[in-house]
């Protein structure tokens, strides 16, 4: 089969192709798996973390993608969930123990044996992929593979995020970082919040016109200070400066909630200070977003086809994703890029 395989670890600034083509051998799945045939593939901020080192893969050559749209092309002895020709999805979550306490309460993203699809296994940017049964899911006939396929990750964390601001119908919201995460985010809340206003913080012209015409009531720079004060935010940025930024806009006892695995190291000169009388005093507070769960992933589906949420999606050929993530890297964004497999 073909796939796009990392190597090595690089910097995108020195090596803007950090994905080679190559032929693997095909797969077979284990007795509680499905094969799937690939047919889209998001692309995402974190395979620019992992193709760096912030968060980098568990072995070399490894198949990047977390967004993954396909079908059923076969499956183990004792696979009952799925028949041949369904379409499912894989996201993040590729697998957790299952027994620890953080599985029996339902937070299997805390698992210290979770493993994450496209860096702790093989991913989506390829022909096939082989994953458990348990940790695959039903599509919604509503949305094609394109469009499906962002709301596995973006769409996902974005839902989590959300849920983890607290947020009341009326309350004002920030989003730091306008990309495919962001433009999801402002779509269940002018949903599920109706009342409530969007402030919409971002580095591009283009990101901030793109958030006015989904909704936002007001969007300025990452710098900025908003109209109003902000209830809760939700930082989406890979940098640390929209922590602080967020921060000195939140309202007396709001929340944000960071939605990134790591943040670089450099930010263009940036020294992160934290003044806390200005940022965190009066009850403010900071809350990460780790991983999704199986539940995340299972609600945000059927919120999603509900609404409906559809993405706006930039298609790639699969031998092309080493531009989409140049362009994801150049901050090149409206809406969620997608490698086509098929």
């Amino acid at each position: 089969m073909k796939a796009m395989v990392l190597n090595k670890i690089c910097k995108l600034e020195e090596n803007q192709s950090p994905l080679e083509l190559v032929e693997l051998p095909g797969l077979s799945p284990e007795e509680n798996e499905i094969l799937v045939k690939i047919s889209t593939c998001g692309v995402c901020h974190t395979e620019l973390d992992e193709i760096e080192g912030r968060t980098p893969p568990a072995r070399f050559p490894i198949v990047l993608g977390h967004q993954i749209i396909g079908r059923v092309e076969k499956s183990g002895s004792k696979v009952s969930k799925f028949k041949i020709g369904d379409r499912v999805g894989v996201a993040w979550i590729h697998s957790s123990c299952g027994k620890c306490r953080f599985c029996l309460e339902g937070k299997e993203n805390l698992c210290t044996r979770f493993e994450a699809t496209g860096r702790d296994a093989n991913g989506g940017y390829a022909q096939y992929t082989t994953v458990s049964e348990d940790f695959a899911y039903k599509i919604p006939d509503i949305f094609s593979d394109s469009e499906a396929a962002p709301l596995l990750c973006a769409g996902a964390i974005g839902y989590r995020a959300l849920r983890l601001t607290e947020i009341k119908d009326g309350q004002n919201i920030g989003l730091f970082g306008f990309g495919a995460s962001g433009h999801l985010v402002i779509k269940m809340v002018r949903h599920k919040y109706p009342n409530s206003r969007v402030f919409v913080f971002s580095r591009t012209e283009m990101e901030r016109n793109f958030a006015k015409e989904l909704g936002a009531f007001w969007a300025g720079r990452i710098e900025d200070e908003s109209l109003e004060k902000l209830n809760c935010a939700i930082d989406t940025t890979p940098v640390w400066r929209p922590i602080v930024e967020a921060l000195k806009n939140l309202e007396k006892g709001g929340r944000l909630v960071i939605n990134a695995i790591r943040k670089e190291e450099a930010d263009k000169g940036f020294l992160f200070k934290l003044d806390y009388p200005r940022h965190l005093w009066l009850e403010k507070e900071i809350k990460s977003v780790a991983n999704i769960t199986r539940k995340d992933v299972q609600e945000f589906l059927q919120l999603a086809a509900e609404i409906p949420i559809k993405p706006e999606v930039q298609e790639f050929r699969l031998e092309d994703a080493n531009k989409a993530l140049v362009e994801l890297k150049e901050r090149k964004i409206r809406g969620a890029k997608v490698l086509r497999i098929d």
